[in-house]
């Protein structure tokens, strides 16, 4: 065997259909284009929503409503039991200060979003430090009971620090 003598299994490549190469072609004449209008033409497209110059649709209803999704808080989500993971995977280290900027940095999320919020499945056994924008109450439960520390950030609305709250009033009882 040479290798000008290489070539594909049959029917490994599937020719391209050639179109508009007469009428014995079966894709002669019209091109599988149809007969004349726009769609026959050259570049004839019709923009998504385009009524032939009558007022489309989207003109002639009123604009109405509101969406608060505009407004919404995205917080990256973690668990106690995902940072467990990071320690015992050596990506994160008890000595650090677990925050959204750290959890960039070794490739945990890509974007910050509103701030980092901890909650509480899974199960930690290591000290860590931790600031975060929000935490539950298991969450803040599991990391003190592990020994460890929650800092809730005051950059955050405070509503969104009630469970931290609630879960220091509750240790202080």
């Amino acid at each position: 065997m040479r290798l000008n003598e290489i070539q594909d299994n049959s029917g490994a490549r599937k020719e391209r259909t050639r179109v508009g190469r007469g009428i014995g072609s079966g894709r002669g004449k019209t091109s599988s284009r149809g007969q004349k209008g726009l769609g026959a033409r050259s570049g004839g497209k019709v923009k998504i929503g385009f009524e032939g110059g009558q007022s489309p649709l989207y003109r002639r209803l009123p604009m109405r409503g509101f969406n608060n999704k505009n407004f919404t808080t995205n917080y990256t989500i973690i668990n106690v039991g995902d940072l467990q993971r990071l320690v015992d995977t050596k990506r994160l280290s008890e000595k650090d200060t677990v925050s959204i900027e750290k959890l960039q940095e070794i490739g945990y999320t890509k974007k910050a979003h509103d701030g980092l919020k901890v909650l509480g499945n899974g199960e930690i056994t290591v000290k860590l430090t931790i600031d975060a924008a929000h935490a539950s109450k298991s969450a803040v439960e599991k990391v003190k009971k592990a020994g460890g520390k929650l800092t809730i950030l005051d950059n955050t609305p405070a509503p969104l620090k009630n469970a931290y709250r609630d879960a220091l009033a509750k240790e202080a009882k």
